[in-house]
């Protein structure tokens, strides 16, 4: 069986999210441990991680978010999200937030393939654009580019890594169903 036979994207409904508490926060803990700026500040405990999906899985049961999971071999290996609360005069958008993808399942496709079932997902809920933005010079970057999104441009110090340097941010889009 290849790597990719062995990867499964899913869905997760909140029930299911709450099932997968610990593996989705491990799968955080390990890339903030790691220095990824997505939001959180060292010290950062698995049980921080934790509390962030339980918050998501909120989000989740109101139909304000949709959570992706990858699993290798049974374990989450990675996952993603689709926002999608938005102001009544932007139905059609969504934000791409939280790629991530534990150290050890990297190199993989894992994270092409979390975004290209988010971008079916979010097409399915009736998305026509959607937005993220990155650390700049990261790979994911890279990957964006690579995977059709358009670059807008780059914010200096837009945000923390978790040692509280500042990082620069790039802003991408891209257009569903075109």
């Amino acid at each position: 069986m290849s790597t990719a036979e062995q990867i499964e994207i899913r869905r997760l409904a909140a029930a299911e999210l709450a099932t997968h508490l610990d593996g989705l926060a491990a799968v955080l803990a390990d890339c903030v441990e790691e220095g990824a700026s997505v939001s959180y500040m060292a010290p950062f405990t698995r049980e921080d991680a934790r509390a962030a999906f339980v918050g998501f899985a909120a989000e989740v049961e109101q139909d304000r978010r949709l959570l992706l999971a990858a699993f290798e071999d049974g374990e989450v290996a990675g996952t993603v999200q689709v926002v999608y609360a938005w102001p009544p005069n932007q139905p059609h958008r969504a934000d791409i937030a939280k790629l991530l993808v534990r150290r050890s399942s990297r190199g993989r496709g894992i994270a092409q393939r979390l975004m290209a079932q988010a971008e079916r997902e979010a097409a399915a809920e009736g998305k026509t654009l959607l937005v993220l933005d990155t650390v700049t010079g990261d790979p994911a970057e890279r990957l964006y580019e690579k995977l059709g999104w358009n670059r807008v441009g780059v914010i200096p110090n837009y945000a923390l890594y978790p040692d509280g340097r500042p990082c620069a941010t790039t802003v991408f889009w891209k257009a569903l169903g075109a």
